[in-house]
């Protein structure tokens, strides 16, 4: 479950807009057929599933982008689509929701869906999901097929599969791939209330608007979120568009003005109410005492801007080939270093551009951008191409605006949603604690019925040999697969004539009774000073060295206990051997005994064991992270 709040998803060839979901509709025929799987079929599917949402779509309004559905051929033909959703995150459930009921009504067909943060749907039931599914190993695991959640199990892939193969098992046995109940539950309780839920979304407002803005809106009210997206995204040079109307209020102070009831989603509505903004000059506003009519006249307003802001924004872009797949085009070349480290404004800087600029406008993303931006405008002026008047919008009974409380009352409904999910945290918690507390006792059930005699105490030298040579990283100790033996540079003979020098200069003090302590050189040596050439008398002075040195550690641990605390080699069998070849032994110089660094290990952490008496300590945890569990000492207490 770690680490599933940010799983990437493999395999994406493009970079995912932190505000876009993408979806894709994978038939069955498609891979086992040799030949491109028709055209034809894919339309007949496309229409089928067109027939099954359309009921929900039919008043449903987008923030950004609506459910959409096209044709792709990689890696084999289905269809894909990819929708922006901005600020209201309920158009990206409502997508789930209807690919839930693509795949509940259509079988042989296997639906992924994603975003930027990868398999959200896995984020979701992150306190349900099974603890080997990690955000490296979950890309082409995660599917719906036939109304359920399904995921790849980790027998089958041990690595990330790819999709071809992922789907193939998926076809033979969707069975074995079915998802949990718990996991499915998570996501059935976030789609609950759905496609409901999707019409308590809208809120109906009635507003005061010009007659041309209200004639868009009567042909298409999908308009509606790019006109809020214009004004809730509005910058400098939008802003000089809104200052003119020259659009949607080209009559000036001669416009006339109409009320209307616009359907929007809650996301909108709260955008625009929740911004100040000041009418300009050329738009006229009824004074603020008018009280609900300066109100709708002012919601209308911000509606009015916002188309005249797309508008002008959208022509502009789509004849100068700029928008979103000129800035993607843009950073590219500025990350691949085109640009060569210019300044801005330059004259060489201005020609790289405008040869960027000529060689985006022959490519086929310009052609398409242009389109996808220009269609609006060519729509907005179509529809004010055709008569209207203010007379078409007389005598129409208009609803009263919708409750607004939930804008400001929302405190309730957060709450709940919080006490919910943590709810999750705690029974995820509670179970985890308990699967602890159950591999402890079967853990002490299994060695308390290990017998003494079975436990090989040369073990744990053993494994922490091999632990202690390990690196650790942020995942924990790892041996390295390709350790550079050079990344650790030491110049040895430089290290050992330093060395020498410095017990010289030590054993020079020394004879001169520290007469001289003020005025000797200081132990800061700089040492860089001097230059070292090769002599043939260099192993010579390396032995005396390391007598020397031998000989001041040696002084030096005279004086403590230390020698005490390690068991030697011949420790064991002096004592066996005492009462016989005991003068053997006095003429062993106990200097030059060595330490039996497994003995002394092994010693340390059984007392410190011991010592601990069934509790938990230093040493049970540390044998614990290396996987050895000790008998407990049943003689302790006798």
């Amino acid at each position: 479950m770690e680490g599933i709040a940010k799983t990437k998803t493999p395999n994406t060839s493009s970079r995912i807009p932190e505000d876009t979901v993408s979806y894709s509709i994978l038939p069955d025929i498609s891979l086992s057929s040799k030949t491109l799987y028709p055209d034809t079929s894919l339309h007949s599917l496309h229409l089928k599933i067109l027939e099954i949402i359309n009921p929900h779509l039919e008043t449903y309004i987008w923030q950004h982008q609506p459910f959409t559905l096209s044709l792709s051929s990689n890696p084999f033909p289905h269809l894909h689509g990819k929708t922006r959703y901005g600020d209201n995150l309920e158009d990206e459930w409502f997508i789930v929701y209807l690919l839930f009921e693509i795949s509940r009504n259509i079988p042989d067909i296997s639906i992924r869906v994603w975003d930027s943060d990868g398999e959200f749907l896995l984020i979701e039931a992150a306190f349900s999901l099974p603890k080997w599914i990690n955000p490296e190993n979950s890309g082409n695991r995660v599917f719906i097929r036939d109304g359920h959640l399904c995921i790849v199990p980790k027998s089958r892939f041990e690595t990330s599969p790819s999709l071809v193969d992922a789907l193939g098992f998926l076809v033979s046995d969707s069975g074995e791939c079915r998802a949990e109940e718990s996991v499915q539950g998570a996501i059935k309780n976030r789609l609950f209330g759905f496609p409901e839920r999707a019409r308590v979304n809208m809120h109906r407002v009635r507003v005061r608007v010009p007659v041309s803005v209200a004639w868009v809106l009567k042909n298409e009210p999908c308009l509606i979120g790019l006109a809020v997206e214009g004004f809730y995204d509005r910058d400098i040079d939008s802003m000089k568009y809104a200052a003119r109307m020259e659009r949607f209020l080209s009559k000036g102070s001669g416009e006339e003005f109409v009320e209307v009831s616009v359907r929007m989603s809650r996301a909108m509505y709260a955008q625009l109410v929740q911004q100040m903004f000041q009418a300009p000059k050329c738009y006229p506003m009824p004074h603020r005492s008018d009280g609900r009519g300066y109100v709708e006249a002012e919601l209308g307003m911000k509606i009015a801007c916002g188309f005249e802001m797309m508008y002008q924004q959208r022509k502009s872009e789509g004849s100068d080939g700029k928008g979103s797949s000129w800035e993607v085009f843009h950073e590219s070349l500025e990350s691949s270093g085109y640009f060569k480290e210019l300044l801005p404004g330059s004259n060489e800087y201005r020609r790289l551009m405008e040869n960027a600029q000529e060689y985006f406008r022959n490519s086929s993303s310009y052609s398409r951008t242009s389109e996808m931006i220009s269609t609006p405008v060519r729509r907005i002026d179509e529809i004010l191409a055709l008569p209207h008047s203010a007379d078409d919008f007389r005598g129409v009974d208009i609803p009263p605006s919708d409750d607004d409380a939930w804008l400001y009352n929302g405190e309730d409904e957060l709450n709940s949603a919080l006490l919910e999910r943590q709810k999750e945290m705690e029974l995820y918690e509670l179970n985890r604690k308990k699967s602890q507390k159950s591999g402890k006792q079967n853990s002490c059930n299994q060695t308390s019925s290990t017998g003494l005699n079975d436990f090989d105490p040369s073990d744990i030298a053993k494994t922490m040999q091999a632990f202690v040579q390990k690196i650790s990283s942020y995942e924990g100790a790892e041996v390295p697969d390709n350790r550079d033996p050079t990344a650790v540079n030491l110049d040895v003979e430089h290290f050992f004539k330093d060395m020498e020098s410095v017990m010289r200069q030590v054993g020079r003090e020394g004879n001169d009774d520290d007469a001289d302590v003020d005025n000797g050189s200081s132990s800061d040596m700089d040492f860089d000073d001097f230059e070292y050439e090769s002599d043939p008398s260099d192993d010579e002075e390396k032995d005396t060295f390391m007598d020397s040195y031998s000989e001041v550690l040696n002084e030096e641990l005279k004086t403590t206990t230390l020698e005490k605390s390690f068991v030697r080699a011949n420790e064991q069998s002096s004592k066996k051997d005492n009462e016989g070849t005991s003068s053997t032994h006095e003429n062993v110089d106990e200097d030059f005994t060595p330490v039996d660094v497994d003995v002394n290990l092994v010693k340390s952490l059984l007392d410190s064991f011991s010592s601990q008496q069934g509790l938990p300590g230093p040493a049970s945890n540390l044998l614990g992270l290396m996987g050895l569990q000790l008998p407990r000492d049943t003689n302790r207490d006798k």
